[in-house]
């Protein structure tokens, strides 16, 4: 009878199941009574459902406990909840463990894992999920999970460089705090993506991904995306593109976008943008808006700056800063600075800043040094330069060595310099440049081997640095390379300066090459290089071109400096007396 009741309450047969289950149960069989309890509840009867369910329970039927558990967490007594729950769960009862551990969690109860744990290990896949997560390190941070705003992970739009001086970027993201529960959270991500759970997928995509194996995780990521997954969509869109797929990456965004997912949708708009689609990136970044996402209106504003639509930029800067877009805050007071309002711009550069920007906090130390608010300025450059702000740690590298702090600037310095900034290598190499023993080496000794300091002048140099160009080039002369001095002299003299165009003149002539190193020379004295000037009127004079050397004297002597000006003050007189003798 129990059976057979049972059967038919699985059919959904509920007048046929119950008179065979209430014989059964007044027979004494507990499954029967459960059952009953479960086809009343359908009814509608649940309290008459809870009598059945605790007759069972107490006749040692897990089923029952757990139902009579869920009975009384549904009408708020948690004590009765909890103890039929912890019934059930010690019997064994996957469902119970699990209903357990969501009431002990929900209370901030330590022992939910363990309750997690035994349901996860019966094959319950929600319970494999969140004790994952309770596991996982970054879970508190997965951009995977909340709402479907992906995190840092992925730009979905153009980020604009230094305007003005003034930069906008997005910031990076968590780190994690112990491998062996991070690993451990990974197997219990695999047995719930396994058994068809769509965020674990999902999640186990994410940590595959971060940890450089893209084909794997595109795997999960279509499982989880197939099964309905929006979020597990757009990121394999984005391992797509990153894979150089671009149309397939659109179609998944399409998917997402269409399915509500706002970073899909700020993806297609970025991909429109880029291709010189304006409206259709407009209508994605607006599709982003709708679903809730914050970056859309901040794209908005991006686009609309591009197109030199500022009034519309502010707006939609604006909407973004206001709901707590700290980049949008920064881009707002970059807009409102260069319309010439400092008042304005100061105190979104400072929300930004408060809120983790380190553009806004590197842009609001501009604002302060622009006012000769020193002092105030380095405190914002220093919490821009200790977040990786590279032009940050150069400008505080530059005001500790104003200080004498020359370790101390030197550490700052060698930051900025491994962050790519041209500037601070050079002024590292200058750094580095004054502690070497003035001087060529002495006679006998061997020639010096490219040193510390000439490599960060050449890092430099090779990004186009003039200075440095020139003093890598003399540091390579001093060695004895010819080449490469030559290389580095003539890069920054065509490139304008006037020293390196000099140097390069010297190098040429005493290699024999008098003709040419008197092109360089010329274009250095007519950009204003005095001894290139001397150079030119000795090359004259002993050519014997008198007045084209005291041509090149009388400019000498303008330009000076003082030594320059003595030496060829006397050279001009002496060709004069030969002039007129």
């Amino acid at each position: 009878m129990s059976t057979l009741g049972a059967l038919l309450l699985r059919r959904g047969d509920l007048d046929g199941a119950e008179p065979y289950l209430r014989a059964a149960t007044a027979d004494g069989d507990r499954a029967a009574a459960n059952n009953l309890g479960v086809l009343l509840h359908q009814r509608g009867y649940t309290d008459e459902a809870a009598g059945w369910w605790r007759v069972a329970a107490v006749a040692g039927s897990a089923a029952a406990a757990h139902a009579l558990g869920r009975y009384y967490r549904e009408r708020g007594d948690e004590p009765g909840a909890e103890y039929w729950l912890r019934q059930s769960a010690e019997q064994g009862h996957a469902l119970g463990a699990y209903a357990l551990a969501d009431l002990l969690e929900h209370r901030s109860d330590v022992g939910a894992e363990r309750w997690l744990r035994a349901a996860a290990e019966q094959g319950h896949r929600e319970a494999a999920y969140r004790l994952a997560r309770m596991l996982d390190p970054e879970a508190d941070d997965d951009p995977y999970d909340r709402f479907g705003h992906q995190g840092p992970r992925h730009a979905t739009s153009v980020r604009p460089g230094a305007t003005g001086g003034f930069a906008v970027r997005k910031g990076g993201g968590p780190a994690g705090r112990t491998a062996g529960r991070a690993s451990e959270a990974e197997q219990w991500y695999r047995q719930a993506a396994a058994r068809g759970h769509q965020r674990a997928a999902l999640r186990l995509g994410a940590l595959l991904e971060q940890r450089g194996e893209p084909k794997e995780a595109g795997r999960w990521y279509l499982i989880s995306a197939k099964a309905g997954e929006p979020r597990a969509a757009c990121a394999l869109g984005f391992l797509l593109r990153d894979a150089g797929d671009v149309e397939s990456a659109a179609v998944w965004w399409l998917r997402a976008a269409q399915d509500g997912d706002g970073n899909a949708a700020n993806a297609l708009g970025a991909l429109h943008a880029a291709r010189g689609e304006q409206q259709t990136a407009e209508r994605w970044y607006r599709a982003a808006m709708t679903a809730g996402d914050v970056n859309g209106a901040y794209n908005l504003g991006l686009l609309c700056a591009a197109q030199d639509r500022t009034a519309q930029a502010e707006q939609w800067y604006r909407r973004a800063a206001y709901a707590g877009h700290r980049e949008a805050a920064n881009a707002l007071a970059v807009l409102l600075l260069q319309a010439g309002d400092t008042t304005g711009a100061e105190p979104w550069f400072s929300k930004a800043a408060e809120a983790g920007s380190v553009d806004a906090a590197f842009n609001l130390g501009i604002l302060y040094s622009g006012r000769g608010e020193e002092r105030t300025a380095l405190v914002c450059y220093e919490r821009a330069a200790a977040a990786g702000h590279t032009e940050a740690a150069l400008q505080v590298g530059m005001a500790l060595l104003q200080r004498g702090e020359e370790q101390e600037a030197e550490r700052h310095l060698r930051c900025a310099a491994g962050g790519g900034s041209a500037e601070a290598a050079f002024r590292l190499a200058g750094v580095l440049d004054s502690r070497r023993p003035p001087g060529p080496p002495a006679l006998g000794e061997p020639m010096p081997v490219k040193t510390e300091c000439e490599e960060w002048y050449e890092r430099a140099a090779e990004q186009g640095h003039r200075r440095a160009q020139v003093r890598a080039g003399m540091l390579a002369a001093a060695r004895g390379d010819v080449d490469s001095a030559a290389r580095w002299y003539r890069e920054a003299a065509e490139a304008g300066s006037r020293n390196g165009a000099f140097n390069l003149g010297l190098l040429l002539a005493r290699e024999g090459s008098e003709r040419e190193a008197a092109l360089w020379w010329t274009r250095a004295a007519n950009d204003g290089h005095g001894r290139a000037a001397l150079r030119l009127a000795l090359l004259s004079a002993r050519r014997g071109e008198l007045t084209e050397g005291q041509r090149w004297c009388a400019r000498a002597v303008e330009l000076g400096p003082a030594e320059v000006a003595e030496r060829a003050a006397r050279l001009r007189e002496a060709l004069h007396q030969e002039l007129t003798a």
